[in-house]
């Protein structure tokens, strides 16, 4: 390998065959990132192709391999002079329209827990949009002018493409692998949908990298998990690995945030763009049959159907490096979906990176950071991706382009410090290392928000334990670990757990004022998520569970508090009012991961 110092300038050919690329028509590296390039970035020179390529798979069953369209955008030195470049690759169910309907489509959470659901309606369908030539223009004008070729593909059954959407079915990580081993020239691309005529990517190195948000940012990972070759490095940005952690949690039914309702057959119909005369066919192959006989909104248990849509069974054959991006505050895609593929693959020993801010959805990390990233393992920059800390941290005060570099996420210094609940819950208990005695109380009061909770002196419907006011920050990294003792009056409730700060501030300027961390769990799954067992009015459950990790800094004269109360009006189902819910102080508490630990911990509480 032709070893590069990050601080030089240098210009690469990677072209044999055709005419040898001019000096001012290769790509450029300063320290460390690809440059933008006079000859590249003339938008006029560039040449954009658009075409179908086969995959492997015939998911709407037509007895055809589907299609997949597919749009390039690269240099035009790459057919004028010879030159072959690495792609940049981003694909999406979105690029072709979504359903405009409302939440009236939506499953209506307001019914009892365990109870068949009232019926949902079916949304009007999609209007498909006339050809166009691009699936989309994201990350064109980014990557093409320093030496990459961007391409898009639209996801099977959206836009222009075959197929059905199956929303985390295997189909969705088979369609980009399609297309990388397109890039590779193991795979055909064709002029049309339904042509002959075959178009290759001989401009290609074979070098590929895919980069994403939400969605978007879900099927890099998808795509990962076949091993394709080719596939170097991923940069998910708020991606969806389960689709069981996004409208379930620990057992419980529980909605994305914002998205009172949806569930994964909404999803599917919010996406469902593609050719309106397979639509019926598709409808009944993976709405009807598959997600409404196996999505269970009834007990809201983990199954098969939801195993199969979960990344994190299926990490062995990933081989891309991984620079994984969150925001701490993202209660849509909520941050475990990062964290635990993070982990995961650390443990492999796979090259991983991450990037965390305190923001909610979204959030690329720093162009500079995407660049080496690319530049390393798209054209074997030997920059110092690899000696650079695997963690990247927004602090809550910094701008999202200033992250703090550590060692790691979880930050290495943290250690677990227990804190256990005691005293009146219903106004404000303590949160203390000493444990409580008794029970506490609280009655279910369905319309009732978590803010509303926090900053109330006193409530039935809530309880609240905080700790000492803090002399010195305390810095939070990493899982919370809740252990809770609860007995129901009724046979199914809710479970919500907040840690907030306090005193809760009504009108908050920054996200990252009064919530810390949060999480839901039914009682009923206490010993599995795979089996519910309805609970037996008055009988204690041992309920473990873990809320977002997260990476916060609490100030000075904050409290950290537990709360703890059942229905959550904005993620949860919502029962009728009055289950009362009794919770052991003895056999509760909460264990914080705290940098420095239990000394840290000390020293904040004056102890």
């Amino acid at each position: 390998m032709l070893q590069l110092t990050p601080a030089a300038l240098f210009f690469v050919a990677l072209a044999p065959g055709g005419a040898a690329p001019t000096q001012d028509a290769r790509p450029v590296f300063k320290d460390g990132e690809a440059q933008i390039v006079d000859a590249f970035k003339d938008s006029k020179e560039w040449l954009q192709e658009s075409l179908w390529v086969e995959t492997e798979f015939d998911s709407d069953r037509d007895g055809e391999l589907d299609r997949v369209y597919v749009d390039v955008t690269r240099p035009g030195q790459t057919a004028t002079e010879g030159l072959k470049v690495p792609a940049v690759y981003e694909t999406s169910p979105y690029y072709w329209g979504v359903s405009g309907a409302d939440s009236s489509f939506f499953w209506d959470p307001n019914h009892e827990i365990g109870a068949t659901p009232p019926e949902r309606p079916s949304p009007p369908e999609i209007e498909r949009p006339e050809f166009r030539a691009l699936n989309s223009r994201s990350y064109i004008r980014q990557f093409v002018p320093r030496g990459f070729a961007m391409v898009h593909s639209a996801s099977p059954g959206t836009g222009y493409s075959e197929g059905c959407p199956t929303i985390g079915g295997m189909n969705e990580a088979l369609a980009p692998k399609a297309v990388i081993d397109w890039l590779n020239g193991r795979a055909k691309g064709f002029t049309t949908i339904d042509g002959d005529e075959e178009i290759r990517a001989d401009w290609c190195t074979g070098k590929v990298g895919m980069i994403g948000t939400s969605y978007n940012g879900t099927l890099p990972l998808a795509a990962a998990t076949t091993g394709v070759e080719g596939l170097e490095a991923i940069i998910p940005v708020a991606p969806n690995t389960s689709y069981y952690h996004y409208y379930r949690s620990n057992g419980l039914v529980r909605h994305p945030g914002g998205y009172m309702g949806e569930d994964i057959d909404v999803l599917y119909d919010f996406v469902h763009s593609g050719d309106p005369a397979g639509r019926a066919n598709c409808n009944q192959i993976v709405r009807e049959d598959d997600m409404e006989r196996n999505q269970d909104r009834v007990t809201g248990d983990y199954n098969d159907f939801w195993a199969g849509r979960d990344y994190g069974n299926q990490l062995d054959k990933v081989k891309a490096a991984v620079l994984m991006a969150h925001g701490f505050n993202d209660w849509n895609v909520m941050p475990e979906h990062s964290v635990r593929i993070y982990e995961a693959l650390k443990a492999k020993g796979l090259p991983t990176m991450c990037y965390y801010h305190q923001g909610g959805h979204g959030g690329d990390p720093p162009l500079s950071m995407v660049n080496k990233w690319f530049t390393h393992y798209l054209y074997g920059v030997p920059n110092d991706v690899d000696d650079m800390p695997r963690a990247w941290i927004v602090r809550e005060d910094a701008a999202k382009n200033e992250p703090t570099p550590y060692a790691d996420y979880p930050n290495p210094n943290a250690a677990p410090v227990t804190l256990r609940p005691s005293g009146d819950g219903n106004a404000i208990g303590t949160l203390s290392m000493a444990a409580g005695t008794g029970t506490e109380d609280i009655v279910d009061a369905r319309a009732t928000l978590s803010a509303t909770h926090a900053m109330a002196a006193e409530s039935k419907s809530r309880l609240l334990f905080a700790s000492p006011v803090l002399e010195a920050p305390v810095h939070l990294s990493g899982h919370y670990e809740v252990k809770l003792r609860v007995a129901s009056s009724t046979p199914a409730a809710n479970l919500s757990v907040y840690l907030v700060s306090l005193p809760w501030v009504e009108d908050a300027k920054q996200i990252t004022q009064n919530l810390i961390s949060r999480g839901w769990a039914d009682p009923q799954n206490a010993k599995s998520i795979r089996e519910s067992e309805p609970l037996k009015p008055g009988q204690f459950v041992d309920q473990s569970f873990q809320l977002m990790p997260d990476d916060q800094i609490i100030p000075v004269g904050e409290q950290i508090g537990l709360m703890i109360f059942c229905t959550d009006p904005e993620f949860t189902l919502q029962p009728k009012d009055g289950t009362v819910l009794s919770v052991d102080l003895a056999g509760s508490s909460i264990s914080l991961p705290v940098v420095g630990g239990e000394a840290a911990w000390k020293a904040a509480i004056g102890k």
